[in-house]
């Protein structure tokens, strides 16, 4: 099991939040997703090399990570 906290600018409210947790938790690999709207963060765990999957996902829903 890996877990990255991801720096998601376009965040700006809960609803944010609730897209991203729905759109990740439909990858296989990805077992949790929590949000902070505050810190504009995600932190996702999952299993094996899902990573650049994550990040492609989230930039196709319109929130891209940053760096």
């Amino acid at each position: 099991m890996a877990e990255v906290t991801l720096k998601i600018p376009n965040i700006s409210c809960h609803h944010c939040i609730m897209t991203i947790t729905r759109e990740l938790k439909q990858l296989p690999a990805v077992r949790k997703v929590e949000g902070n709207v505050e810190t504009k963060e995600i932190r996702v765990e999952f299993e094996g090399e899902a990573l650049n999957t994550i990040k492609q996902t989230l930039a196709e829903i319109g929130y891209p990570a940053e760096g």
